[in-house]
């Protein structure tokens, strides 16, 4: 037998690459005078539902949430049933978002809306506007913009505890848009929240806010950005617990000025006792020598606030001595050597340190113990491209327990000077304001590398960096306390402004960059 046909694999055609498409639905598309409580969605082919409860917007709000069925399983149709009762005279619109995807090849039917009225006629008024994180670069996660009628109900409460009039999301953008709205006066409402309730929590959620009111149809475009911000809670005392023999832990919230521990309990002329408050964290640990006591009683001032507590004491053993050196074992010309321990240190015997270099010489040194974290610096000359043997021996240091540690050891090195770039920043402080420029990396979790504080136009050299990426900012210091401030909402203040160098620095070994930064 003879054949021409060669053997082979079908390739099953041309790759679907369409996104399902909206055929039809009943009742229809923008019906008005709706009084129907289930929906039936009809596709062109077999489609699958995708992160329905992150994606699906109901605008207005209801009271319970909507049941969209299949899920789970492909098809050519979707069924929604309303649980609540509409509000008579409304524009509804369900927003699927990217949810809606073709069951083969996972194309999705983008921004997918329906729409119906109440009423006799659809609203048709849009506005629009943009995102952005008040104190970093990064983008929004998925946020909730809320539009409150202002009418003889209003008022500004309404966000903790009532859903608004209209809801719209960004989903992992900065931009977003409201469609068919009613005439009227607004205030807008933007919220990044942990829960999707559109209720405000000021513990959990950021927020962001156009001080001015929204008048439909003037704004259908937003000029200015909404800015998202975590507020700073109010002071809050939570507890005093014991964590280990001799270590007390105070728990708060909110601002911490002028908070301070006083002891009231009488103790022995010798007792010592060192607070600090924990980094990121709303703690303040209090380390006191061991008395023979069943409780200690204190005050916890904060301001005007005062609270009275006791503590009891009943653990029976004491943290030991915990000393950690750094875990990079390159000392750079810009650091101090630092160590670091779990409890503070009350003594340095510096005859029981010694520093010793590559041509095993001592190197003369000075020490200091830090009054914020428990940790001491070494200071000492650096020199290029040597090696250093540090070398602690029992009683070396001594914690507030009078416990110490067993001999230490640990080695590290320095670079050459041509291993490191150099920035020069000409800042144009145009309006002379207070700025705060922050040199950032990017790539440590944007760490501030270095902070310096102007009030003119000035060039200003960093050097002897690190090969990274770098990023500069200006904080304009509104109220001149050298630190950004966040906004508040109730106050209707917004965070002091940030303004990023447009270019990132590359930083390569023995670079120099010379850039100049306008800050208006």
């Amino acid at each position: 037998m003879n054949s021409c046909a060669k053997t082979g694999r079908p390739d099953g055609g041309p790759k679907d690459e369409e996104a399902p498409l909206f055929i039809t639905s009943d009742p229809p598309y923008e019906s008005t005078n709706f009084n129907k409580k289930e929906i039936k969605l009809d596709f062109n082919e077999y489609i699958k539902l995708k992160d329905l409860n992150k994606q699906l917007v109901v605008s207005p709000p209801l009271k319970n949430p909507l049941l969209v069925t299949p899920q789970g399983t492909a098809s050519k149709f979707l069924k929604i049933k309303i649980l609540d009762t509409l509000q008579p005279n409304t524009t509804y619109i369900f927003n699927f978002g990217n949810a809606i995807e073709d069951n083969n090849e996972n194309n999705t039917l983008e921004g997918f809306k329906y729409v119906f009225s109440t009423g006799s006629y659809i609203d048709s008024l849009t506005t629009s506007g943009k995102l952005q994180n008040a104190f970093s670069t990064e983008k929004p996660k998925t946020t909730n913009i809320l539009l409150y009628k202002i009418d003889s109900t209003y008022t500004d409460s309404l966000v903790y505890k009532q859903k608004p009039n209209y809801v719209t999301s960004a989903l992992d953008t900065t931009v977003f848009k409201f469609t068919n709205l009613k005439e009227g006066n607004y205030r807008l409402i933007a919220l990044e929240e942990n829960i999707s309730d559109y209720i405000f929590n000021p513990k959990l959620d950021k927020i962001g806010f156009l001080k001015d009111t929204i008048s439909l149809p003037r704004d259908s475009i937003l000029l200015k950005p909404i800015l998202l911000f975590k507020e700073i809670q109010k002071y809050e005392f939570r507890r005093g617990k014991e964590i280990s023999k001799g270590k007390i832990q105070f728990g708060f919230e909110g601002k911490t000025k002028n908070l301070k521990i006083n002891l009231l309990s009488k103790v022995p002329d010798t007792f010592k006792s060192i607070s600090r408050f924990e980094k990121d964290k709303d703690t303040l640990n209090y380390w006191f020598t061991p008395i023979d006591a069943d409780s200690l009683n204190f005050t916890v001032t904060n301001d005007i606030f005062i609270d009275t507590l006791t503590v009891r004491l009943s653990k029976k053993k004491l943290d030991s001595l915990s000393i950690n050196f750094p875990s990079d074992r390159v000392l750079n010309f810009r650091d101090t050597l630092f160590i670091n321990s779990n409890n503070p240190i009350t003594a340095i015997d510096t005859s029981k340190i010694s520093l010793i270099d590559t041509d095993t010489l001592n190197i003369p040194f000075t020490t200091f113990k830090s009054t914020k974290e428990n940790k001491i610096g070494i200071l000492f000359d650096k020199k290029q491209k040597s090696a250093y043997n540090l070398k602690l021996l029992p009683k070396a240091i001594v914690d507030i327990y009078e416990t110490s540690t067993d001999t230490l050891k640990y080695s590290f090195r320095t670079k050459e000077l041509e291993d490191y770039g150099k920035i020069t920043l000409s800042v144009v402080n145009s309006k002379n304001e207070n700025l705060i420029i922050d040199l950032i990396s990017t790539k440590e979790k944007n760490k501030i590398v270095e902070r310096r504080y102007i009030k003119s136009s000035e060039n200003l050299v960093f050097d002897l960096l690190e090969p990274k990426t770098y990023v500069f900012r200006a904080i304009i210091d509104t109220n001149k306390n050298n630190i950004w401030d966040t906004g508040n909402y109730l106050k209707k203040s917004q965070p002091e402004k940030i303004i990023y160098f447009e270019t990132t620095i590359e930083l390569r070994a023995n670079y120099f960059f010379n850039e100049t930064f306008f800050v208006n």
